[in-house]
């Protein structure tokens, strides 16, 4: 049998397709932007950094029912049956989980950085959806959430750890303006 290749032209009509049709994924960055801003309502919280650690990865586990929400409000597809590099997306997603040793070392060695670290996994997950959704905006972010948050906990007080969670909130919101844009302006030239 003999299998089909595809051109790069095709690849980018596939990409330019889920741009379109998931909203540049704006739905799920929306959602972490909120997320974040909760997130820093828990860093300034006055427990131990531990216990806003682990109430921070309980705040997390509230992205997927709130993108969710977020994908009927804004009309985005998640599933794109026709589109073959949809499932992808997922797969991009779940990368993310092999960062997860490192918060867990961080989580146990030094919880007063886990917050700096969770946003560092969040920016660098965000790099291959550049690829994915056809914009350069996730690389731009991607290192702007990465470094900025290193530089904000080497920078800062420890008592000002909230300000990582804060900056990577509004980096995201930037983010998800920026993708608005994008996407509108591929729709009108894909129809």
């Amino acid at each position: 049998m003999r299998e089909a290749r595809m051109n790069k032209n095709q690849f980018d009509k596939l990409r330019l397709d889920l741009s379109v049709k998931a909203k540049n994924g704006l739905d799920f960055t929306l959602a972490a932007a909120l997320i974040w801003i909760l997130i820093s309502v828990v860093w300034t919280m006055h427990i131990n950094s531990y216990n806003k650690s682990i109430l921070t990865f309980i705040v997390g586990a509230l992205l997927l029912p709130l993108a969710f929400l977020f994908s009927k409000l804004f009309k985005t597809m998640w599933t794109i049956q026709e589109n073959h590099l949809q499932p992808l997306g997922l797969q991009l997603n779940f990368a993310q989980l092999f960062y997860f040793p490192f918060l867990v070392f961080v989580l146990i060695k030094s919880p007063v950085y886990f917050v700096m670290t969770y946003a560092i996994i969040t920016g660098a997950h965000l790099f291959p959806y550049a690829w994915f959704y056809k914009t350069i905006l996730y690389a731009i972010f991607a290192g702007i959430i990465t470094v900025g948050s290193l530089l904000l906990a080497l920078l800062m007080p420890i008592d000002k750890m909230y300000l990582v969670p804060v900056f990577t909130s509004a980096s995201l919101m930037i983010l998800t303006l920026l993708l608005y844009f994008d996407s509108n302006q591929k729709r009108k030239k894909y129809i």
